[in-house]
């Protein structure tokens, strides 16, 4: 079902000082920054191996990636996972008795097609599952 991790979402307080960890100390490309609105954050894509690692800045306190620094803390935030058709991804999921918090996929970053699985399913660990957008081979 799952192709390959496509990314690793990190929650950050400061993107701009997360990318200069990531880009110079780590030497992982920065290819793509973004404002997501629809999942209210602020997004950087910096290249590893085939896939990504994603830092999320929460545009507001009261945002899914706000309301995870603040109970947690920024940190490891989530694992995605790269699928060819997300739709029949979430109808199989569900299927198997997989908790959805996404029952249909929502616009992530660079025009993917995203949806998120309920920690509470998956050894608490909160799961997203990526369709590259049309022509792209990139996450969400």
């Amino acid at each position: 079902m799952f192709g390959l991790i496509d990314h690793v979402g990190v929650a950050v307080d400061d993107l701009d000082g997360a990318i200069s960890l990531y880009e110079g100390t780590f030497e992982m490309p920065l290819v793509h920054r973004e404002t997501v609105d629809e999942q209210g954050v602020e997004a950087a894509l910096l290249d590893v191996g085939d896939g990504h690692v994603e830092l999320l800045r929460p545009l507001s306190p009261d945002t899914p990636v706000g309301k995870f620094i603040e109970r947690s803390g920024p940190g490891l935030h989530h694992v995605a996972y790269r699928v060819e058709d997300i739709d029949a991804a979430l109808e199989r999921l569900a299927g198997a008795g997989v908790d959805l918090i996404d029952r249909s996929a929502r616009i992530g970053i660079r025009g993917s097609r995203v949806a998120f699985l309920h920690p509470k399913s998956t050894e608490r660990v909160l799961t997203e599952i990526v369709e590259p957008a049309a022509g792209g081979s990139d996450d969400g």
